[in-house]
């Protein structure tokens, strides 16, 4: 309560020419807060307008298009979400080459742009990554990242095909188990397999984009986002709008091609984390540089491949599970590196697995090759074999292995078994490498970052090139870490100008960062 109302409470001991002073100071605040009040509605109560597009997907029955209305209404999932978040559910076709037939729901989570209603630029859908991340539960955690982004646009994410509530993968061997099994993924999820890859998704998109109300689709996605935004790209080209795709992955390598350049580019990664320890950090656990740093957790491996280590709430650590979670640090850029060197630390001196498992899991990486223990293995392993038609025998999967093995001494084994990842999967992929090309689209802003230990800088040139001549425009930023948004300055402001206003930058700019 404020000291102004306790003047004018009638309390005993005061005079009356205090009350009477005390009642004028109410009225004029009361005026003043009207007049503020008044001012402010004239602003901001104007009605929100509601974004109509004219250009409906081709080929779709009217009740999926024309006659479907997205209904907002407070979201019950997650808790994050309860407060200041929309959820709805678009329907699509299962199969588009049947339009008129099954249909499915695609879970859909907003957030509304908190700008005035006249500067509102439309929707900006974000996919985080994966394939396997699901966008209901990621716009939340994530907004902090682009919250600044709100002032012109509605920020929109959604769970993608075989992803959380939208038509989710179950390869567990009930129905509360996260985990995979490759015959119980046969019996409960096979109808679905043919229906769940980035082609199908890049489908939903275009529908999302006209029921969201927008001619074109302006999108930010991260990582495997990539993909699935040079997907749209190629089929759309005309519906392109404002497209970031940040962290790209490579669209001219195959499936084991693209094992071997991310060990590659991990291990290096590894190697300036090992550089810098020697250098900079006191008793570093890797010891004098990357040589000895290879052979200390060659020797740790060893260790927790006979006896993992334990993890805090009856978790473990073993050797797959190191590398892995090593690699999460490694992607969140120098900044992971001294947590890195403690979490070690307490591994190496106290068999202390806690620390390194709780900081990969508080990274939020799922843009990897999968541990067993991963809970997005079941959606991850799908996509990715639904996408993908690369099914070589054994003896050309063994000499993959074998490559990207002696590629690593810290990460090549366990990055090897990837390239098992679709044999014997019971259906065919759609292809070898996608196809990106997009003529005729508007520009396509392309970020990556040279010390990228999970999609490779040269991914990023081959992205932009591939989306073609006037399309693909490529931002460089010399950073470590997986994703240069909104950490790197100069990264942030070339995006946020773009998305803003449209406009890209000049064409081989370069942002400096703790790589320069």
């Amino acid at each position: 309560m404020s000291d102004v109302h306790s003047l004018g409470s009638g309390r005993p001991g005061l005079s009356l020419s205090v009350r009477i002073i005390s009642l004028v100071v109410l009225v004029v605040i009361g005026a003043v807060g009207a007049w503020l009040k008044h001012d402010a509605s004239g602003r901001s109560a104007q009605p929100r307008t509601e974004f109509t597009a004219d250009n409906p997907p081709a080929g779709l029955p009217a009740a999926l298009t024309t006659g479907q209305h997205l209904h907002w209404s407070r979201c019950t999932s997650p808790p994050a979400a309860r407060t200041a978040y929309e959820c709805a559910v678009m329907k699509t076709p299962l199969d588009y080459r049947k339009p008129d037939g099954r249909t499915i729901d695609v879970a859909l989570i907003r957030r509304k742009a908190t700008g005035p209603n006249a500067r509102r630029i439309g929707s900006l859908v974000l996919n985080f990554g994966g394939p396997g991340v699901s966008g209901v539960r990621g716009l939340p955690e994530r907004l902090n990242q682009y919250e600044p982004l709100l002032d012109r646009y509605d920020l929109v994410s959604f769970d993608p095909r075989g992803v959380g509530a939208t038509i989710p993968v179950r390869c567990g061997k009930t129905a509360d188990d996260t985990g995979f099994d490759a015959d119980a993924c046969a019996e409960r999820s096979r109808a679905l397999f043919p229906y769940i890859g980035t082609s199908h998704t890049a489908r939903d998109l275009d529908l999302m984009r006209y029921l969201l109300g927008d001619e074109r689709l302006h999108y930010f996605g991260v990582s495997y986002g990539t993909a699935l935004g040079a997907a749209y790209a190629h089929l759309y080209p005309s519906h392109v709008g404002r497209l970031v795709l940040e962290a790209p992955v490579d669209p001219t390598e195959d499936l084991g091609e693209e094992q071997l350049s991310q060990v590659k580019a991990v291990q290096a990664a590894f190697d300036r984390f090992a550089a810098h320890c020697a250098a900079r950090i006191r008793h570093c656990p890797t010891g004098d540089g990357p040589e000895e740093a290879a052979r200390r957790m060659a020797r740790l491996s060893d260790r927790l491949a006979k006896k993992p280590a334990p993890a805090g709430g009856g978790k473990s650590l073993d050797a797959d599970d190191l590398a892995y979670t090593v690699s999460d640090f490694l992607g969140l850029g120098t900044d992971g590196w001294p947590p890195l060197a403690k979490a070690l630390t307490a591994l190496i001196d106290h068999n202390d697995a806690g620390p390194l498992s709780e900081g990969a899991d508080d990274s939020g990486s799922a843009d990897r090759t999968p541990s067993p223990h991963d809970s997005s293995r079941a959606a991850l392993i799908a996509i990715t074999c639904a996408d993908s038609s690369l099914r070589p025998g054994f003896e050309r999967l063994d000499r993959d292995a074998a490559r990207i093995e002696a590629a690593s001494p810290v990460f090549g084994e366990a990055w090897s078994t990837g390239v098992y990842l679709c044999y014997d999967w019971p259906f065919d992929g759609e292809r070898v490498t996608p196809r990106v090309s997009a003529e005729g689209a508007a520009p396509v802003l392309v970020v990556g970052g040279t010390g990228d230990p999970t999609t490779p800088f040269p991914g990023a040139r081959h992205m932009a090139r591939a989306l073609g001549d006037g399309v693909g425009v490529l931002l460089t930023a010399e950073e470590e870490g997986h994703g240069t948004y909104p950490q790197n300055r100069c990264v942030t402001e070339a995006v946020d100008t773009y998305l803003r206003r449209g406009r890209t930058p000049a064409v081989g700019t370069v942002c400096r960062g703790t790589m320069s």
